[in-house]
Formats: C-alpha cells, structure tokens, sequence
C-alpha cells in the first residue's frame, strides 16, 4: 500500500456557528492537540493547533454576520490531523479540495456540503476519474416534474382548435389557405412533441 506523503487543503469552506466553533475546537483539544486561540476586535479568530509530533496548522476565521467562515489552505503530514480535519469537513458540511500526496500520484477528493462528490486520481500520465457522484434520484424526480412539453402541447391543441373554429366560419379562401397553413404547421409540432 502507499503511503501518503501529505495532505494538502487546497480550498477549505467552513461557515461555523458559535456552538459548532465551540464543538470544532474541542475535536482538536480531545485528540491532544495543544490549542492557541487569537480573537480579534472585530470578532475574528485566528486558531492554531499543534500536535504531539509537533506539526501544527493556523486557521483564520472570518466572523461574518453569526457565522464565523474558514477560507483556506493547509498543508498536513501528521495522520490525526489530517482524520481532524476531515471529520470536521465532513460533520460540518464544509466544501474542500484536497490533494492526497503519494510518491508518483495524487489523489484530489472534492467535498461538497460534507461529502465526497468526486476523487481524481492526478499523475504524469493524466487523470483519471475514480468516482464521481451522480445524484439519479433526484435527476429523474427533476425530468419527471418537467412538464414543458406537456404545456406546450396543451397551447398547441388550443391553437389548433380556434384555427379550426375560425376557418369553419371563414369565406375568404386566401385567408382559408393561411389558415390551414398554420394549421399543417402546428399539427407538425405536435406530432414532433407527442413522438
């Protein structure tokens, strides 16, 4: 099996409330990760958390409105850190790139909301696309309530019903021939719709 060199925290979005901050940092503090808070005037934070291997990872966090919002990278090498941060990622619905290092390759896992929507592996022959989330259940419940064309075909019908109305009634054979011109045209596009 490989081992990984590093994980890499390309882009990381995390929208904490009080309490979830309160909850994120205590995940740290429980896995003996020794804790350094900077809080700001203007209610930011600045956490930083080091091991005991002796690596350690800053993250500013921006408060913005009751939320505080994480935008950032880092760079992990230490295994408990790295299963923090995805654990946070993960119970904290963030979105993140993350680039998994191994010699020869790298594995780029995209999160959105939480979970893992796609994983690349990355190596000098190219990438190659490992898993991809394809949400079908909700791609067929979205066709099934589509119903553009079914409108359509019901103001087509209604078209075609007054245009033949209104040629029943009508004398003029230019204005007949218009008519019934308009009438191959629609009768066309439904049977185009209904196919």
């Amino acid at each position: 099996m490989a081992m990984r060199l590093a994980t890499e925290y390309v882009k990381t979005c995390l929208q904490l409330t009080e309490a979830e901050m309160a909850v994120f940092t205590q995940m740290f503090v429980d896995h003996e990760a020794s804790l350094q808070v900077k809080v700001y005037e203007n209610g930011n934070q600045e956490i930083g958390f080091r091991n005991e291997s002796g690596q350690e990872i800053t993250l500013s966090f921006e408060k913005q409105a009751n939320l505080y919002v994480c935008q950032g990278t880092c760079r992990l090498t230490d295994n408990k850190l790295v299963n923090l941060m995805r654990k946070a990622v993960s119970l904290f619905k963030g979105d993140a790139i993350v680039h998994r290092i191994y010699t020869g390759y790298t594995m780029v896992y995209t999160y959105k909301q939480g979970a893992v929507v796609k994983i690349v592996e990355r190596s000098e022959a190219g990438d190659k696309i490992v898993f991809e989330y394809k949400n079908t259940l909700g791609q067929l419940e979205q066709m099934f309530h589509k119903n553009e064309v079914e409108q359509e075909i019901g103001r087509i019908k209604a078209q075609i019903n007054s245009l033949l109305d209104l040629r029943n009634v009508m004398q003029e054979p230019a204005i007949s021939e218009q008519i019934d011109e308009r009438l191959q045209k629609l009768t066309h596009r439904l049977f185009v719709l209904e196919a």
